[in-house]
């Protein structure tokens, strides 16, 4: 965690595989990202270097102290505020620091590595495309060369819009709206989004980017089964539910929209909650359909796709997240919709001996990549 806490500030203005510098992206990051009770997004504080140092010095050890005492109160004085203000500070371990390590991750191999081809599925076009050349289940693209919506009700030109596709080299990816396999549909209430799961893979095959990499080479981490809520246009407003890797059984579900909410008002007491529940939820809110203990079908299945599809498509990335559906479509049942290569592992379990030992192989390996490229007086593109 210090390690790569310390990376930010070298990479800070160094190029950045998706934004022109490092900066660029955390402060996009971070737009729609508080502190919860705070209600101020932490964009505000990653402007410049001096002040994110300072926030960095100053608010972590005050956050800290407060989840210690926040947590010595709801146990009733069983928990050691010494114990936890230690962990929160030095080894923390939320889905917040746990989403921000695998990102400065990213961002260091990436530079190091003169950006190796996989980061290039991070743009929605080439991973569809690519995905499909390489054999791996994309979602499928409509074969039109645009698209025009019109407004039912409006005249004199105005309510019409036109979409040239990607295909024809527009901006635009056309697609027809996937539907929610039976399972899926199962533990959701009428009219929610699309219910993807977030599965995260490792490639012990990008330390070194020269050498061939093997499917055996990568590990399925996590799995998440993002149950999104009734009306929610996607879901990204879900209730998150883990999922365990091995049994595919649904575990307690619990949700990280606290860390979502801005504004000053999120500041007056009882509004904003410090922390959510400790996958505790076993029912669907909306609704209050049962979903924990049920268990995904062919789990194994479609954590093998995940790894196979990493090895194919980005073996040279330490970390993907992948959106997986499960769709009612039986010529695809299960396809995967996009990857996240600075990816998040919304708050779901994993073998974190695996995972930090394969961190730790990766600092070591890039620690050594820096200090030639310092002595070299290297110049990143």
């Amino acid at each position: 965690h210090l390690y790569s806490l310390a990376s930010a500030f070298y990479l800070y203005h160094k190029p950045h595989y998706r934004k022109g510098s490092y900066k660029e992206d955390i402060v996009d990051n971070f737009a729609n990202v508080a502190i919860p009770g705070t209600g101020l997004p932490l964009s505000l504080f990653v402007w410049n270097r001096p002040l994110a140092f300072g926030f960095v010095c100053a608010a972590s050890p005050v956050v800290s102290i407060m989840a210690a005492l926040r947590l010595w109160v709801k146990t009733r004085g069983k928990s050691s505020i010494s114990e936890e203000y230690a962990i929160r500070l030095l080894a923390p371990d939320d889905w917040f620091s746990y989403w921000r390590l695998n990102c400065r991750i990213a961002g260091m191999h990436a530079l190091l590595n003169d950006n190796p081809p996989g980061y290039e599925m991070e743009n929605k076009w080439t991973f569809l495309e690519e995905g499909a050349k390489r054999g791996v289940p994309v979602s499928p693209i409509m074969d039109t060369p645009a698209i025009v919506v019109k407004h039912k009700n409006e005249e004199g030109g105005m309510g019409i819009y036109f979409y040239k596709n990607a295909t024809e080299g527009g901006d635009w990816i056309i697609q027809e709206r996937i539907q929610n396999g039976e399972w899926v549909n199962q533990h959701l209430p009428d009219n929610a989004p699309l219910s993807t799961f977030r599965v995260i893979t490792q490639s012990r095959g990008a330390i070194d980017v020269t050498k061939e990499c093997k499917v055996e080479d990568v590990t399925a981490l996590s799995c998440v089964f993002r149950a999104g809520r009734k009306n929610a246009p996607t879901d990204h407003d879900s209730i998150l539910f883990d999922v365990d890797v091995k049994t595919g059984k649904v575990l307690g579900g619990t949700t990280n929209a606290h860390w979502y909410r801005l504004g000053l008002h999120e500041c007056l007491p009882g509004r904003c909650p410090w922390r959510s529940s400790d996958h505790d939820v076993t029912h669907h809110p909306d609704g209050n359909i049962p979903v924990s203990g049920a268990v995904v079908p062919n789990i194994r299945e479609m954590l093998h796709l995940v790894e196979t599809s990493h090895q194919k498509l980005c073996p040279d990335v330490p970390l993907v997240g992948w959106d997986v559906v499960l769709s009612a479509d039986e010529k695809l049942p299960v396809c995967l919709l996009e990857v996240n290569l600075s990816c998040n592992f919304f708050r779901g379990s994993f073998d974190r001996k695996v995972y930090l030992d394969f961190l730790e192989d990766m600092a070591v390996k890039m620690q050594g990549m820096r200090l030639v490229a310092d002595r070299e007086g290297k110049k990143f593109k």
